[in-house]
């Protein structure tokens, strides 16, 4: 169990904490958040992109007070490149001095080149050395079956083996978040070690409220506009339905453009931020729009 729980009587206190580093939670994440802290579990966080997954953990380490350290997950990714590797390199350069210096005991040369300081320390190793910390396993569906498998393991005991090295042990097991965006499913095996909490694109007052505690230049009408419109375009069976960044984007840009609501010539004309297909905007421009201002 983490040691700096006691700070958070209830969900309650920790979604004060959060909100006072600009992340406005809902009772169900910050629920969710309250309980991975209390009991010690990795949180897994799924849903559409731009949900603020990936802000939820930022803002837990601001909370918390303990670096983010981040293991951004892709197709191929393997455990050298989550874990740890060594530095060959530079391992070369030493086995060249030491000749060079006259050391020929072949076992006095493997010890050497096994040495920490030869050793470059990926995400998982950097948490398990960084104590307290908050590891972000983000985009894990990216990743695939075997790297899953890999990071079951490496995650269960808190603890990393490096066969040359020895076990190196976490004093304060890391803060865990895995985000996954479902672009395919994520093994049961690896929910089952986790809290699971799936987080939605937020109510129309929250969405307002985060646009004015981000963008406070921006007009209240304007963000209620953009947060309006944001939510019925999420609703349009779009290719890339708009996240809270594109909602934020959008109403920046109109803001720049001189908007004190929302309007046809500057929505059709700021459509690039709010949505990222070709398709989507065309489609909008011709069909949604006008319904879109309430025309």
């Amino acid at each position: 169990m983490l040691e700096y729980v006691n700070d958070f009587a209830d969900p309650a206190a920790l979604a004060t904490e959060l909100e006072r580093t600009g992340y406005l939670p809902d009772d169900g994440v910050a629920t969710a958040a309250y309980l991975a802290l209390r009991m010690g579990r990795p949180l897994f966080l799924e849903g559409d992109a731009g949900v603020g997954k990936t802000s939820l953990a930022q803002a837990l380490a601001e909370v918390l007070d303990a670096p983010l350290i981040r293991l951004q997950c892709y197709e191929g990714i393997d455990a050298s490149q989550a874990l740890y590797d060594w530095d060959f390199p530079r391992q070369i350069l030493h086995l060249r001095a030491a000749e060079t210096a006259g050391v020929r005991d072949a076992d006095e040369l493997e010890k050497s080149l096994y040495d920490r300081r030869f050793l470059i320390a990926r995400p998982i190793l950097q948490a398990m050395e960084t104590s307290p910390s908050v590891l972000l396993v983000d985009e894990v569906d990216r990743a695939d079956d075997e790297f899953e498998a890999f990071l079951l393991e490496a995650l269960a005991d808190n603890a990393v083996t490096i066969p040359e090295l020895g076990t190196v042990r976490a004093e304060v097991p890391p803060l865990i978040v895995l985000t996954s965006n479902r672009t395919r499913e994520v093994h049961d095996a690896l929910k089952r070690r986790c809290l699971y909490h799936w987080v939605s694109h937020p109510s129309f007052e929250r969405e307002v409220a985060i646009l004015r505690r981000r963008l406070p230049e921006v007009s209240e009408q304007l963000a209620r506009d953009v947060a309006g419109a944001v939510g019925r375009l999420r609703a349009a069976d779009l290719l890339k339905p708009p996240g809270v960044a594109e909602s934020i984007d959008w109403a920046r840009a109109l803001h720049l453009l001189g908007a004190q609501s929302l309007d046809p010539e500057r929505a059709a004309a700021s459509l690039g931020a709010v949505l990222k297909y070709q398709e989507d905007a065309v489609r909008v421009r011709e069909t949604v729009l006008a319904e879109l201002l309430g025309a």
